[in-house]
């Protein structure tokens, strides 16, 4: 699926907008054995450095092999469909049901779109979805060295998207575990800290070396934040068709390099300084503009939560048949969450879609972000809700 839309798609073209970043940042890694100051220049910021090494290693050094960077993209794509049918197994625990969660992954519209350019989704999905896998199973035997390896996975994570660090506390969810006693469930959400400090540690620790600041992943919380939150993302957030939202983001991102050029005149190569600064001037345009912030918050809202994608961009038949589909299993997963039977662990997930939707909405609010945090979620439970509603059926039926 992946590879044949990947064809479609071409194998050499880079579409997304963000791919220059991250193969100017893999072919620093390739070229000097350094990671740049900047991968961004007109930005000054710098990408987490986990896709470009990525794409340095699968590359063997040629970032410019874009079709070997898509292929390994395809690959990770495939084995995160695998990975969600396993989680599937250990949380539902049903084979049939796993098996027919890997397809319905293997098949999900949003995950194979991504695999087909130079962007980072499939990588963090898999290492996500492992962190998860290993959690669970680190509880359910109990290991505290799966532990750590979930906290490890869970960093690297983080350094291929930093707003994984949202998701750190859930390192500590074996200490609400009653199957064991207190001191066994403390070493295993220990372990997990240990392993994800290890982890994030020594990338945090270059930062420090490097910047003179602590920065724990990278520095573009403050671009993000005045990008998504400043008076003129209203613009695009009001755009009513495709021709409006270009000449908005046109104007979005002239808007954002003034703002950046004056700000970073001031504060000069100080990245956590800059990103500050940025922050800051955002929250004093919407603080001081409460109907403008209001209409920003329930637009970000909408686009996390609506089962479609934007109408301003799609075709027609892409917004209706996505939708529909969207739909139908966001209904089932609700199924499948009232009837789950590991009621731990479902708390866990419904903590996890409301804490990540809270910090993209609060930050930057996105379909395709949405797409890596919830879809695994939304189709373990909505694939189980499926299967439940079919076997109330059946009994109906004898």
């Amino acid at each position: 699926m992946r590879l044949a839309a990947t064809a479609y798609v071409g194998f050499s073209t880079v579409l997304f907008p963000d791919a220059p970043a991250y193969l100017l940042g893999a072919e620093a890694l390739s070229t000097t054995g350094r990671y740049p100051l900047r991968t961004d220049p007109e930005l000054h910021i710098f990408r987490p450095p986990g896709y470009p090494a990525f794409l340095a290693a699968v590359t063997l050094g040629h970032p410019s092999r874009i079709a070997v960077a898509k292929i390994a993209n395809d690959g990770l794509g495939a084995l995160g469909a695998l990975l969600i049918g396993a989680l599937s197994a250990r949380i539902v625990r049903r084979r049939g049901v796993a098996i027919a969660t890997g397809v319905a992954a293997a098949l999900c519209p949003t995950p194979v779109l991504v695999a087909t350019d130079v962007q980072t989704e499939p990588l963090f999905l898999v290492l996500m979805l492992g962190s998860a896998y290993l959690l669970l199973a680190a509880a359910d035997r109990p290991s505290a060295n799966l532990a750590a390896a979930a906290g490890a996975l869970l960093a690297a994570s983080a350094l291929t998207r930093s707003s994984a660090l949202a998701l750190a506390a859930f390192l500590l969810a074996p200490l609400l575990d009653r199957r064991y006693p207190i001191r066994v469930r403390a070493h295993l959400g220990a372990a997990a800290l240990v392993g994800f400090g290890l982890t994030l540690g020594p990338w945090t620790l270059r930062n420090a070396l490097v910047f003179h600041e602590l920065i724990l992943v990278n520095d573009g919380a403050g671009c993000v934040v005045y990008g998504r939150n400043a008076d003129i993302a209203l613009e695009a957030a009001r755009a009513r068709n495709r021709e409006e939202l270009d000449r908005a983001s046109i104007r979005l991102q002239e808007a954002l390099r003034r703002k950046i050029a004056a700000v970073a005149a001031e504060v000069g190569d100080s990245p956590g300084l800059l990103s500050r600064a940025l922050t800051k001037a955002a929250l004093d345009e919407r603080r001081a503009d409460p109907a403008g912030t209001r209409y920003l918050l329930a637009w970000k809202a909408f686009t996390w939560l609506r089962p479609y994608p934007d109408p301003r961009y799609w075709p027609g038949w892409a917004v209706f048949g996505v939708g529909a589909y969207f739909t139908a299993l966001f209904v089932l997963a609700g199924v499948g969450l009232a009837r789950a039977e590991r009621r731990g662990v479902r708390m866990v997930c419904l903590l996890t879609l409301a804490v990540t939707m809270l910090v993209h909405v609060a930050l930057e609010s996105n379909w395709r972000y949405r797409t890596t945090y919830w879809d695994p979620i939304v189709l373990i439970y909505g694939v189980s809700g499926a299967a439940a509603l079919l076997r109330r059926s059946e009994r109906r039926v004898a």
